[in-house]
């Protein structure tokens, strides 16, 4: 998701040598595809300083026999159970979370668990302390400057990039994966593809191609060959679309008084890379450095003060659980929603009606029914007048 490259003063560049000031970090952020390790890259070597790569799924040499991970033992759970026993130790936790996502339920459990405390009091620990506020508690590096790579079309190249990561070797790295870490899981038919490494793009959608490899014709492991890079090129995509989504409503969206500008980058045209990305961040940076607020301005996104984004909220008439303000307008708009409540106003009236017309007395009833018969006979003779 993002890349961060960290200038430190002992590896700055030569003109900035004998700088005492306190270097930023900065952070490299946006969707894949977006040129993210490039841009560190070509900061790094004009200004020096240290790359750090912060992608959430880095694989590692392990021994995944011997590794025990108390949140996945939890995930296989079932949510509910997970959620009613969070409920008893950490209520205002579980307030916030829906019983569905597991995730997180479950890092809530495990930090009661391994520590005594529930989470909720850790997060208000983090909150009180000097610097801190409502997103959190005081930033590590208070001197950063956050780069947003952002591109309105990018399909084609994610697609592009698929195809260069195939000529450069990626079904040998996913050969050499499965035959090390996941062929005896399958063979024992308890592999995973939801947890850890083996859930990150790339190596679940040549599942089918890599498990028959060698035991099929090879006109079907073309087949499934071509069937799992199309899926890895979809997915790539669905996934950036989701990445974007993030970026703007869970991050530029957020208010905090501790929140860092964000400086947005057009990355649409490759060809205009050096003018429209890498000279601008340049100046960014540079500016940061030299302790001089830079000449563009940071991004600013719409956002609400008063929104809470884990609010809870119960919808009878659905029998859901809403999690966040903006969650619960959106469901009450929802096409799902307004149907029940269609329904529900519709039978709320068929029991009204059947209510009435069993408390009307049978003399009240000739009544009303002669006095309706006169007056329609009284709007016929006016009409035909």
């Amino acid at each position: 998701m993002a890349a961060a490259a960290a200038a430190r003063a002992a590896s700055v560049g030569s003109g900035f040598r004998g700088l005492q000031r306190t270097l930023p970090l900065v952070v490299i952020l946006g969707a894949t595809g977006t040129g993210k390790s490039t841009l560190a890259l070509q900061l790094g070597q004009r200004l020096g300083g240290e790359i750090v790569s912060a992608d959430s799924m880095q694989p590692q040499e392990m021994d995944t026999e011997k590794v025990t991970d108390r949140k996945v033992e939890l995930e296989k759970e079932d949510g509910h159970v997970l959620h009613k026993r969070l409920s008893q130790v950490d209520p205002e936790m579980a307030a916030k979370l829906h019983p569905h996502d597991k995730r997180k339920v479950a890092r809530s459990l495990q930090v009661f668990e391994e520590t005594g405390i529930s989470h909720s009091e850790f997060l208000h620990r983090q909150h009180a302390e000097e610097g801190g506020g409502p997103l959190g508690g005081p930033l590590k590096f208070p001197h950063l400057c956050i780069l947003w790579l952002h591109a309105d079309q990018t399909d084609e190249r994610l697609e592009k990039r698929v195809d260069d990561m195939l000529a450069a070797g990626l079904l040998d790295e996913l050969r050499d994966f499965h035959r090390r870490y996941n062929q005896k899981k399958v063979a024992e038919n308890s592999q995973d593809y939801q947890h850890g490494i083996f859930q990150s793009i790339g190596f679940k959608e040549f599942h089918e191609y890599l498990v028959t490899e060698g035991k099929c014709t090879p006109e079907t492991s073309n087949q499934l060959l071509r069937k799992g890079i199309e899926s890895l090129k979809q997915v790539t995509k669905r996934y950036a679309r989701k990445q974007n989504r993030w970026v703007k409503n869970r991050f530029l969206s957020r208010p905090g008084p501790s929140v860092p500008p964000v400086y947005g980058l057009e990355v649409s045209d490759v060809s205009k890379w050096e003018e429209s990305v890498l000279v601008p961040a340049l100046e960014i940076v540079q500016s940061f450095i030299q302790g001089h607020k830079p000449i563009a301005a940071p991004v600013k996104m719409p956002c609400s003060e008063t929104e809470n984004k884990r609010s809870f909220h119960m919808c009878d008439l659905c029998d859901r659980i809403i999690i966040g303000d903006r969650e619960w307008a959106a469901h009450i708009k929802s096409k799902s929603h307004l149907h029940q409540l269609k329904k529900r106003r519709r039978l709320d009236s068929d029991a009204v009606a059947t209510i009435e017309n069993q408390s009307i007395s049978p003399d009240c009833d000739k009544e009303l029914r002669e006095k309706g018969f006169s007056e329609q006979n009284e709007k016929e003779v006016k009409s035909s007048v």
